[in-house]
């Protein structure tokens, strides 16, 4: 993204800077209908775009279409901001950008949700935001399905369905050289790596570990538990244990040669 200036046939290079004084005197005459006042206000603020969507470009969507949406959510934000309120147009707008590219994400999300589930998901948010910005509390589940006139089931299930799948692969957790995934986190009692290590051979060459990598090992593989589980029972870090863990591997599969 760095490297990428032209955007959607936009050369971000080239986009101009609006002061305060700039944005106030445009809105005054976008209100009356100005249009090239109203484009102009929409050029000065694409760079306000920009720095909304590198939140959402990590997660590999594609840079164009994002900016595009990015700019729906400032045009709407321009068409409804009060001028006569004493808040700055970013301000305003931000919140609103966001929105628009959150909807979007769910609405294009890999796995394909229903329409009645994804309308209930959204009120259900709608009632969680109401409430946060009238009351400063969580909202209960129970009271979602209550305003909805629905079961608590489904606005459970509606509610996952519009979550973002992750991989197992993603980090949890990181510190310098050492990461820690998803997946170091769920333990798994059938999994090919336990079979793996209960065979003859890789028990020979676990002879060959020291006794923390052998505990380590042996609790993660033979037993099912996660690494936070090992790190509480032996008194270390999980950033440890995930670094023990990798150097026993290695040793393994060395010996196992």
């Amino acid at each position: 993204m760095v490297n990428k200036v032209e955007i959607s046939g936009v050369n971000t290079a080239k986009l101009p800077i609006l002061s305060s004084e700039q944005k106030e005197e445009l809105l005054k005459k976008i209100k009356k209908g100005d249009k090239e006042a109203r484009e102009e206000f929409i050029n000065g603020n694409l760079r306000l775009v920009l720095s909304i969507i590198k939140r959402f470009y990590a997660r590999g969507e594609n840079l164009d279409d994002l900016f595009q949406v990015g700019c729906v959510g400032l045009i709407k934000a321009m068409d409804n901001f009060d001028i006569e309120q004493n808040v700055q147009f970013s301000t305003y707008a931000v919140p609103m950008i966001i929105g628009e590219i959150k909807r979007y994400l769910r609405d294009n999300n890999s796995i394909r949700v229903s329409r009645s589930v994804r309308e209930i998901a959204y009120k259900a948010l709608a009632i969680q935001e109401k409430i946060k910005k009238e009351e400063n509390r969580e909202v209960q589940i129970d009271e979602i399905a209550k305003e909805l006139k629905v079961e608590r089931e489904e606005v459970v299930m509606s509610l996952d369905a519009i979550q973002e799948p992750i991989s197992l692969q993603e980090p949890a957790y990181i510190d310098s050289d050492d990461s820690i995934n998803i997946l170091d986190q769920i333990s798994d009692k059938k999994s090919s790596d336990e079979i793996w290590t209960e065979s003859i051979a890789i028990a020979q060459a676990m002879k060959n570990l020291n006794k923390k990598e052998k505990t380590i090992i042996t609790k993660r593989y033979f037993e099912g538990r996660t690494q936070m589980e090992i790190a509480e029972e032996i008194g270390i870090s999980q950033a440890q244990v995930s670094r023990l863990e990798k150097d026993a591997i290695k040793n393994i599969k060395r010996n196992y040669k």
